[in-house]
């Protein structure tokens, strides 16, 4: 029977009781046909038809400061860096490049590049300023004054999440209107514990309204049944959810296993910071699969200012390349073996928005001491925008000087000189992903150019 206390929540209580809700479906193991069964009988279709397909997609970011970034050029090299046989070029396997197929603009892989097939493929904006030797990086990541991320996670509470936002290592998270709180941890091998001490005071908190906490509990008691888990129906109040089965069963779901580790490439010979950060991506898609999260942002890996990479060769960034890669393959495998929480036809690998910044790439045409400048002062933006995007190199970088482009036609379009402008134009096509292609809900904190140019207009799914 629909209880018209659920049916006319509106606002934060909606949000609320859709995403507590959630999470004990989550927790008990139930279906997610039959966790909406349940809310379309205790809050009316329309509550489940808010649940049944997200209007919005998952985000990944990853900021690697004081030199980092260079890091990303491995496996997502610049085309006529790769494609050259000249020495002095800032690659470990020149002359070794894979033309993309199916991308919009010039794009070439590496040998350890991650995503040669399947459906995620990567957009490389020139983008934003270089800001050498900071952790804080700003230039390709904001939007009109606020955080590219910040304006992300508040389009995602469309979809509303138990923990909107992830963030590990004190990445800058940033402001923009409506943006949730970020909960953060200082490493990758915490992200479980705070999850898990996360659902059970925010569960502990009974509501205010008395009218409101019984009527939550009645919903819940039908999410219990519907899981046939009468075992625990005893103990269900507010309380004991949190204590009793979320502290139990997420920590379980959330840690990642030996199989996952596997599939992430992790051994024992990996570099450390590319296993913390496989560790961080296996804990977050799960947590992605239960419906938990909506973003997590992740201040690192490398954050090392890698000067002398080729000092000794190939051999050091060959080994780095391989790693990386091996670790972003096996975020998209995982990903394709896990349901979408939010839409039973899809898996998690058609619903995540995977995006890269820094302060600088360093110089891509002289390995010699692998040099802090870029061309024309330029920096980027990795973007893998799940078929909204248009794909490959948005720019041009040459060993005649980078080049910039039209934000309203994709095209390029002369010198590289209006780094800021077009650092909020990128920024502005990621959400445009997240937004699964919601240009209106862009606009709502960017004012700058049309991006028409470097998005995909009229996508659905």
């Amino acid at each position: 029977m629909i209880d018209p206390r659920l049916k006319e929540l509106r606002g934060t209580g909606r949000r609320d009781f859709l995403r507590w809700s959630a999470t004990v479906a989550a927790a008990l193991g139930l279906e997610r046909a039959r966790f909406l069964n349940v809310l379309g009988d205790t809050a009316g279709v329309a509550a489940a038809d808010t649940t049944a397909c997200a209007t919005t997609r998952r985000h990944i970011h990853i900021r690697d400061g004081n030199g980092g970034l260079s890091n990303w050029t491995l496996i997502f090299p610049f085309p006529k860096v790769i494609s050259s046989t000249n020495a002095q070029y800032s690659h470990h396997a020149l002359g070794k490049g894979i033309a993309a197929q199916g991308y919009d603009n010039p794009w070439m892989f590496a040998p350890e590049s991650p995503w040669q097939t399947g459906t995620w493929k990567i957009s490389a904006f020139l983008a934003g300023n270089n800001e050498t030797h900071t952790a804080t990086p700003t230039s390709a990541s904001t939007v009109s004054g606020g955080s590219m991320l910040a304006s992300a996670a508040a389009i995602q509470q469309a979809n509303p999440t138990l923990l909107p936002v992830l963030t590990v290592g004190g990445i800058q998270f940033g402001t923009a209107p409506g943006a949730p709180a970020a909960a953060a941890v200082n490493a990758s091998t915490a992200l479980v514990d705070l999850f898990n001490s996360a659902a059970s005071r925010a569960l502990l908190s009974t509501p205010e309204n008395g009218s409101l906490a019984e009527a939550y509990y009645k919903a819940f008691i039908g999410l219990n049944a519907a899981a046939g888990r009468t075992t625990i129906a005893k103990q269900y109040g507010i309380g004991k959810v949190s204590m009793n089965l979320l502290a139990k069963n997420l920590s379980t779901q959330l840690t990642p296993t030996a199989t996952d580790l596997a599939t992430m490439g992790v051994t024992g010979t990996t570099p450390a910071a590319v296993a913390n950060l496989a560790r961080a991506l296996i804990t977050t898609v799960k947590a992605f699969g239960l419906g938990l999260t909506s973003m997590m942002a992740y201040k690192g890996p490398f954050n090392d200012d890698p000067h002398g990479l080729f000092a000794g060769g190939d051999a050091a960034a060959q080994t780095k390349a391989a790693a990386m890669g091996k670790a972003l393959q096996g975020l998209y495998d995982l990903a394709k073996t896990i349901q979408d929480p939010a839409c039973s036809a899809r898996t998690l690998a058609d619903s995540i928005v995977f995006s890269v910044d820094g302060d600088t790439f360093k110089a891509p045409f002289n390995r010699n001491g692998w040099g802090d400048g870029t061309p024309n002062n330029t920096n980027l933006l990795y973007v893998m925008g799940n078929g909204y995007l248009k794909t490959g190199l948005i720019g041009d970088m040459d060993p005649a000087g980078a080049k910039g482009w039209d934000p309203a036609t994709g095209q390029v379009a002369g010198a590289y000189t209006n780094g800021a402008a077009l650092g909020q134009s990128a920024a502005a096509a990621c959400l445009y992903s997240v937004a699964k292609g919601d240009m209106r809900r862009v606009r709502d904190f960017y004012n700058g150019a049309p991006i028409d140019g470097v998005v995909n207009l009229n996508v659905t799914g």
